[in-house]
């Protein structure tokens, strides 16, 4: 190799593996290849023999950068008629004074989507042209511009998985913060609002449809006594078995998007079930009541049972327009209070028929 002329290659992985965002084109594949302006021409077309990667050749004079000549421009002027005749023994300088054309100059900690982007506004003629890295102060380097897009292509695909992922994460993210937002914090069953919500789409959804609606409430028998005596820690923990019972009895029978348990209130507890019959329904609040008994959690003080009990009003009802929601609460509500006149601990139903004041 002629004095004044070095190349150098920095190591490429083509898969691009090592690139972020962040990723500046000092960290791709860059040509060390100066060469002082008044070598031959015949040394450059020795090298690009050579090195038939090389983009380009950078003319110095003096160490100071001049130019640059790309491989496409210094073979195509070889090949024209008489072109190594009048180029091949005279120095480079005289070739880049036919085809001297803009330079595209960077910083090596230029990001390479800002690279890539001006070097896509050059003109068409120039848009393959190799750009210029200055690595250091008077210290340059060619890139070859396929290979800075490849590099901003992957990048855009980083970025694309990048955004994809922040995407799904935010989305679950925002389901998680929804369904914290609709559970009761004790419980972990529905909360009130949820309750509500739930129960009035099904209500709206099945008056269209002319389906039954069921709603069953649970009420913790004498749970205010169970305070007293345990003291409110007990008396959540308590809570949270009764919800947890109720919500894996209904589970067992009716899938979970298909019914709601939700906490209604206190030591309340509610189950909406659409398009179930009066007869399934009837047999699923007895299920609860018997599966909370079953606990055998420890009730001293209460008005009916040595342990933990629920009384149980069930409503079933086809929703009409003409009325609201709260028609279902009602009945419901006041087979509860049967429930618990008659002597708690056990399931009633409540007929349809009677004559609810709105």
């Amino acid at each position: 190799m002629s004095p004044g002329v070095s190349i150098q290659t920095f190591s490429f992985d083509e898969s691009n593996n090592y690139l972020r965002l962040e990723s500046t084109i000092s960290e791709l594949n860059l040509y060390d290849f100066q060469i002082e302006s008044l070598c031959l021409s015949r040394e450059v077309a020795r090298e690009f023999e050579e090195n038939p990667l090389l983009p380009g050749v950078i003319l110095t004079e003096d160490g100071q950068l001049i130019g640059m000549i790309s491989r496409r421009r210094f073979l195509e002027r070889m090949s024209r008629p008489y072109g190594l005749e009048l180029f091949l023994k005279r120095t480079l300088k005289s070739l880049y004074n036919f085809i001297k054309t803009d330079i595209l100059i960077f910083s090596g900690d230029t990001l390479i989507v800002e690279a890539a982007q001006q070097a896509l506004q050059r003109s068409p003629v120039l848009l393959y042209e190799p750009v210029i890295v200055e690595i250091a102060p008077q210290n340059y380097h060619l890139l070859d511009v396929h290979q800075l897009l490849i590099a901003q292509s992957k990048i855009h695909e980083l970025a694309s998985k990048l955004l994809t992922k922040l995407y799904q994460e935010l989305e679950a993210a925002n389901s998680e913060l929804q369904r914290l937002a609709t559970l009761d914090g004790l419980t972990e069953v529905s909360n009130r609002r949820r309750f509500d919500e739930y129960l009035t789409q099904q209500w709206q959804t099945l008056a269209r449809e002319q389906k039954p609606l069921s709603l069953i409430l649970c009420d913790v028998d004498c749970f205010k006594n169970f305070n007293d005596t345990y003291g409110h820690q007990a008396g959540d923990d308590c809570l949270k078995k009764v919800a947890a019972t109720i919500a894996a009895t209904v589970n067992q029978i009716i899938p979970g998007d298909l019914s709601l348990v939700a906490r209604y209130g206190g030591e309340e507890f509610s189950v909406v079930l659409p398009t179930i019959d009066r007869e399934c329904v009837v047999k699923i609040a007895e299920n609860i009541c018997s599966q909370v008994k079953q606990l055998k959690i420890p009730h001293r003080d209460s008005c009916c049972d040595p342990y933990v009990t629920l009384s149980i009003g069930v409503a079933t009802l086809t929703p009409s327009r003409e009325e609201s929601p709260q028609t279902i609460i009602k009945v419901a509500d006041l087979a509860l209070y049967q429930a618990k006149e008659t002597g708690r601990d056990r399931a009633i139903a409540y007929s349809p028929s009677l004559k609810i004041n709105n």
